[in-house]
């Protein structure tokens, strides 16, 4: 589990490149500055670690590209102690951003693989999510609702009813809607039946399957 200068040197780099691209978020960015990215790849990719892309991470699923992230999280504008629920755990790198982030995270991955993965990778990073759970992200996780803000991590063809349910008045959702290529959703709830939709462009996510391992 070595991270070296060199990492670290690259790691600023990726960050500048996040700059450039229009990530404004001073605690995002440091937070990608800090996480060993390559330690959440298989080791075959550790020397593309830091480029800004997608990589494979095993069960048919992607690392997300450090932009994808970079964006998702600031749009979630998280607060230290905010609760925060993540749909797809995947390789734990997006988990990992909103731990320095300084959110509560309650995690969910339906692939019992990179579940097992990422579970045993947590403690080694020092990265400690409130709860990783094995399960169906449609249905959220309502025991531990209402969440400051919830953010999907696979493509989604429509926003499911659990998760709005689950959101406290005043927070934020950022979903990727769509079948190939995905539209970044933001929806802020302002009450218990109306939602504000903001929409950011076009992204690619792997697929958000519902009951299926």
């Amino acid at each position: 589990m070595k991270d070296t200068a060199k990492h670290q040197g690259l790691r600023n780099q990726l960050v500048t490149t996040l700059e450039q691209k229009g990530i404004t978020d001073r605690a995002v960015l440091d937070a990608i500055k800090k996480i060993p990215r390559h330690l959440f790849l298989n080791s075959s990719f550790e020397d593309f670690a830091y480029q800004d892309k997608a990589f494979p991470i095993g069960a048919g699923q992607t690392i997300s590209q450090p932009y994808t992230v970079a964006f998702q999280s600031q749009l979630l504008e998280i607060k230290k102690d905010h609760k925060v629920l993540e749909i797809g755990t995947g390789s734990g790198y997006q988990t990992a951003v909103l731990f320095m982030l300084g959110a509560k995270v309650f995690t969910v991955e339906r692939q019992s693989e990179l579940f097992k993965t990422t579970s045993n990778l947590f403690p080694k990073l020092n990265i400690r999510p409130k709860h990783v759970s094995f399960g169906d992200g449609y249905k959220g996780l309502p025991n531990f609702a209402p969440f400051d803000s919830i953010i999907v991590t696979a493509g989604a063809p429509f926003i499911p009813q659990p998760l709005m349910a689950q959101l406290k008045i005043g927070g934020r959702l950022v979903i990727p809607l769509g079948e190939d290529v995905q539209i970044m959703t933001l929806l802020i709830r302002k009450n218990e039946t109306q939602f504000e939709k903001h929409e950011f462009g076009e992204f690619r996510f792997v697929p958000l399957l519902e009951d299926k391992n």
